[in-house]
């Protein structure tokens, strides 16, 4: 018996002082981020072209809070629009402010010359295109240069708009709405056939990785572009056999 009650009171003691530690821990972070300075951040990160950033962004380059300097800086910019209106570069401007380091390392669509991106095949999937250079070399010998149409590429500014699969979309009538876009941006197997009234009818570009591909050709829009997210190196043989029209092999 005098065991079990020295046990106890030993995991009492243990319970207690990972309790305190947790609390101690979370006041330390609490008082770091009042002050802008996570143990996380350090003091010297610097943006595309080499210059130093200040404290308020992080170790990665990041703008640590949206405060309205960024907010008026943009305004002072992009003022007078109508609601709706497009914006020339506003994207880029604001994506530049909270990441100075931001820059399009390569394409969207990859083509025959995706050896010269350097940085995308230092990285396995999802994040570049590590071992898997042989595939992709045979998927692009066979595929057609794809890109948005002649129509779209010629504008200096394009409006988009990412539908996403959820249900909150349902009973809103914003279908029509959403089609005031240039380009509609539409994920996986997101249905369009039968709710136009609240998801609208065109489809400028599909996302989808093959889990989430639509499994029949009727389901896809005919003026749409499929557009395939690797994730896992998987992922790319399942491509080169929808190319090849070769037998899938899970």
């Amino acid at each position: 018996m005098g065991v079990l009650v020295h046990v106890r009171n030993l995991l009492l003691a243990l319970c207690l002082v990972l309790v305190l530690g947790f609390l101690y821990y979370s006041a330390m972070k609490l008082h770091w981020n009042s002050w802008g300075q996570d143990s996380h951040f350090v003091t010297n990160p610097f943006d595309a072209g080499g210059q130093s950033l200040g404290l308020e962004y992080d170790r990665l380059g990041f703008l640590l809070r949206l405060d309205s300097r960024l907010t008026l800086e943009l305004n002072s910019k992009y003022t007078n629009f109508t609601e709706g209106a497009c914006k020339p570069h506003y994207a880029a401007t604001q994506m530049t402010a909270i990441f100075p380091r931001f820059m399009k390392p390569a394409p969207m669509f990859l083509d025959i010359s995706f050896k010269r991106w350097a940085r995308i095949k230092d990285f396995p999937p999802p994040f570049g295109i590590k071992g898997q250079d042989n595939i992709i070399q045979r998927i692009l010998e066979t595929t057609k240069e794809y890109n948005l149409t002649p129509e779209l590429n010629s504008r200096s500014c394009k409006r988009c708009i990412v539908v996403g699969n959820g249900g909150v979309l349902a009973n809103k009538s914003l279908g029509s709405k959403i089609d005031e876009y240039d380009v509609i941006i539409r994920l996986n197997g997101a249905p369009v056939k039968g709710y136009e009234k609240d998801v609208g009818a065109k489809t400028t570009i599909r996302i989808t990785y093959p889990e989430g591909a639509i499994q029949k050709a009727e389901g896809y829009e005919k003026d749409s572009l499929f557009v395939f997210a690797g994730f896992k190196p998987q992922d790319f043989k399942w491509l080169k056999c929808i190319v090849y029209k070769e037998k899938v092999v899970s």
